[in-house]
Order: C-alpha cells, then structure tokens, then sequence
C-alpha cells in the first residue's frame, strides 16, 4: 500500500498516494472540529480519545499471550541487552520517547496547565501522570512483543529480525502479524482505531500547545479561534504531504531523527529551574509552596538543580559524539539530506539563544548589568524597584512609595 518499493529513497519520493492524503485529511477534520470551540470541546472528546487506547490494549493482549511462541517475545521483552546501553542512540530515543510520553518540551503541559485553577495539586498530577504513562509503557512491551514471539515461530527467524525499530514495527510487522490471525479483519481493525486515537490524542495536545502560544502573544487571534486553527490544520495537511508519497516513509523517518530528538532535549534543558536565572530551583519550589502549601521535598530539588540537567546534557553530549548519519534499512540518506535535517534540529534550537543575544542587545547599562536584569524574574525585579522607591521616601507609606 505504500508502494515504497517505487521510491529510490529521500531524493525520489515519487507521487503523492491519494488514499494516505485523504486519510491525513480526514484526520485533521476531526482535529478542526474538536478544537475550533477551545478547551470545552477537545477536553469532551479527550475522554474517548484516551480511554478507547486502554480497551483495545487489554483485547490485543489476551489475544497475544494466547498465541504459539508469545512466551518466547515476552521472555525476549523481559531480558535487557545492557551492550545496547554503548549506543548513543538509544539514550537519545529513550529520552525522546520519556518527552513524547509526558509532553515536557512540548509546551503541551503548560498550554492545559494555564486552564488549571492556581491551587490545584499539580504535585499530585505529576506522579498520577507518571506512574501511567510508564505503566502504559510496560504494558504495551506486552501487547508487541507477545505478537512478535508468534511471528518469529510462524517465520522461523529470530525475534531480534523480526522487532525491528522505528515506525516499521507499528505499521508493517504488528500489522503483518495480526494479518495471519483468524478473524484478522477484527484485529486489524481495532489496532488502527487504536493508532488513530493516539494520533488525535497528540494532535490535539501539541495543537493546543501551539494556539494557545500564539493567541496569548497576539491576542487578536484569540477572537477568531476557529480561524487560527484553520489555518494551523492546513499548514500541517499541506507539510504533511510529503509523507503521503511513496517515499513518505523516508520523510517521516528524516523529520522523526532530526525534528524531535536532539531539539526537544534542548528544550527541556533549558527549562529546569537552574537555567532560569539566579535562584531558579529555590524560586520554583517557593511558587509550589504558594500554590500547595508546602515545598517539594530535598529529593525533587536535587534532581532539577543537578541530576535532570545532568543527566540531559550528557545525553546530548553522548549524542553529538556518537552521531551516525541517517538510514533507512538497508538505505543510506545522502549526505545533503542529514543537512537538511540539521538544519530542521537547529531552526528550534537557535531560538533561544538567537532571542537571549536579542534582549541582552537591547537592555540597558553595562553587561553585568544587562545579565542581572535579564536573569531576574519579572517578580522579582518588581519587587526590588517597590523597595528602592520605598527606601527613597524615608520611610513613607508604601502606597506614597508606589
């Protein structure tokens, strides 16, 4: 159905597959409508969107362990390859599917968190959150991996040739296997319902993440939602037809190397609290102190002042060492296309040093001075200029100070 065997790779991707297009299409319809009224509809259609993924992972999965050769996938599942840990790439792909998972980096979570009220437990919610996510995770290593046992039976190979990474093993060997079931037509059809929800579920958070940006810098845009998230939903259908091609799966697997891996832990590094200005972990902890009432423990400061930005900056380190170009398979992408996808990586990474050698440009006074100024909160800064006036008036009011 993809018909990449009529692609010669990322510089022949061959002509647009309708069937795919309409499918993308379809998709970003359903994205529209649930997302044109704002946060009162897409939290409605969230329920179905996150749920029905659970329902059909307990179905796929006793339908897994009951197959010939699933126990040979699960044991295969459940023994590490800790030689496995000597790639950079595996620490870069666990990292960047941790960020997938969550949200962090995405703006995703600050987008829903700014509907919250300011005293609701989000202490709470991050472990909640957590503790599915990666019990969703281990579950699914089930659900795959006793498939892939029967596969590897049925075939006569090794499982470690049939699991292959990347988007082949959701949408060409778990699909491949399940094909053989009796009854396929069945589990076919409830794992790609599944894939689509989870789709949605994704579209719909990083669409949110992106709206919500915007229309908070222009508010302008705010009143004419249903506009701005038309034109956000064209732009993504009209980058997404190069992955409806018959070489889309070249394109996806550049955009899924360069796009997201190495950009998405630059993100994140630059948003633990240490690198936000003087006193950042002391300063964060104090706002969840206001909002909760009570500081995180000793344990979850020392992880954001040292082991989080540690531990992200030694992967991208690991990363750039280690870096391998690109491949598909058996196919190698030239040269000029891992530029490209360097230059996707940097078109997000640039931003945040591009916009801090902007304002330390603009700010006033020596340089000391513009890197106080500019590593001081908001809060902060307008806390200290209340104090100077106040202490310039002798000791009058502090409203006559203000």
């Amino acid at each position: 159905m993809l018909e990449l065997h009529k692609s010669d790779g990322i510089e022949s991707i061959g002509k647009v597959r309708w069937q795919i297009a309409l499918c993308l299409l379809a998709v970003y319809v359903i994205c529209y409508f649930s997302l044109w009224k704002g946060i009162s509809t897409s939290g409605k259609v969230v329920w179905f969107t996150a749920l029905f993924p659970y329902v059909v992972l307990l179905i796929l999965l006793v339908r897994g362990v009951t197959l010939p050769g699933a126990a040979d996938g699960i044991k295969y599942y459940l023994t590490p390859d800790f030689r496995r840990l000597a790639s950079s790439q595996v620490w870069v792909d666990a990292a960047t599917q941790v960020f997938f998972s969550l949200g962090p980096g995405f703006g995703v979570l600050l987008a829903y968190a700014s509907y919250n009220k300011f005293h609701n437990n989000v202490y709470r919610d991050a472990l909640v959150t957590s503790s599915i996510n990666c019990g969703t995770s281990f579950l699914s290593g089930f659900v795959i991996f006793s498939v892939l046992g029967y596969m590897a039976q049925r075939s006569g190979e090794d499982i470690a040739n049939v699991a292959t990474e990347g988007p082949g093993l959701v949408f060409i060997v778990y699909p491949e296997a399940i094909a053989t079931l009796p009854g396929s037509t069945f589990w076919s059809l409830i794992f790609f319902m599944m894939l689509l929800t989870l789709g949605l579920d994704s579209s719909f958070g990083g669409s949110e993440a992106v709206v919500t940006a915007v229309s908070d810098e222009f508010p302008i845009l705010k009143k004419h939602r249903e506009i701005t998230v038309g034109v956000l939903f064209t732009f993504y259908f009209i980058v997404g037809l190069g992955s409806c091609t018959q070489g889309g799966a070249y394109v996806v697997n550049l955009m899924d190397k360069y796009a997201v891996g190495y950009s998405i832990l630059v993100a994140v590094l630059a948003s633990v609290p240490p690198t936000e200005g003087r006193r950042g972990t002391d300063r964060f902890a104090q706002d969840i102190k206001d909002m909760l009432g009570f500081k995180p423990g000793l344990y979850w400061r020392i992880c954001w002042k040292y082991i989080a930005p540690i531990f992200i900056l030694g992967i991208m380190i690991f990363g750039f060492v280690m870096y391998e170009p690109l491949t598909y398979d058996d196919y190698v992408y030239p040269t000029w296309a891992n530029v490209v996808g360097w230059c996707l990586a940097l078109s997000s990474m640039l931003c945040m040093p591009v916009v801090a050698v902007y304002s330390l440009l603009r700010a006033e006074g020596t340089f000391a001075e513009r890197m106080k100024t500019l590593t001081t909160p908001w809060r902060d800064s307008q806390k200290s200029k209340v104090t100077s006036i106040y202490a310039k008036t002798n000791g009058n009011s502090l409203v006559d100070a203000v």
